[in-house]
C-alpha cells in the first residue's frame, strides 16, 4: 500500500489539496517550480528552496508527487 501523498479535507484550508500531514497546498510546490522557469535556477534549486521554506513537507513527499505527475503525463494520449 502506497503512503498518502495528498489530502483534501474541508477542515484544512477549506478543502484545498495539501501534502498529507501538513497545511501546505500542493499548488505551492507547483508555483515554486514554475516561478523559477524564467530565472537561472535549476529544478533542483527550486525544489530545495521549497523544502527549505516548507520544512513540514519532506523530500520523499515532493519526489513521489512529481513522479506521480510524470507517470500520469507519460501515458496521457
Amino acid at each position: 500500500m502506497e503512503p498518502q501523498l495528498i489530502q483534501s479535507s474541508p477542515e484544512i484550508l477549506s478543502g484545498t489539496p495539501v501534502f498529507y500531514g501538513t497545511r501546505v497546498p500542493v499548488q505551492t510546490l507547483i508555483d515554486y517550480l514554475k516561478a523559477g522557469e524564467s530565472a537561472s535556477h535549476t529544478l533542483r534549486e527550486r525544489l530545495d528552496d521549497f523544502l527549505e521554506d516548507f520544512p513540514t513537507v519532506s523530500s520523499v513527499q515532493t519526489t513521489a508527487f512529481l513522479e506521480s505527475l510524470c507517470c500520469k503525463n507519460k501515458y496521457r494520449p
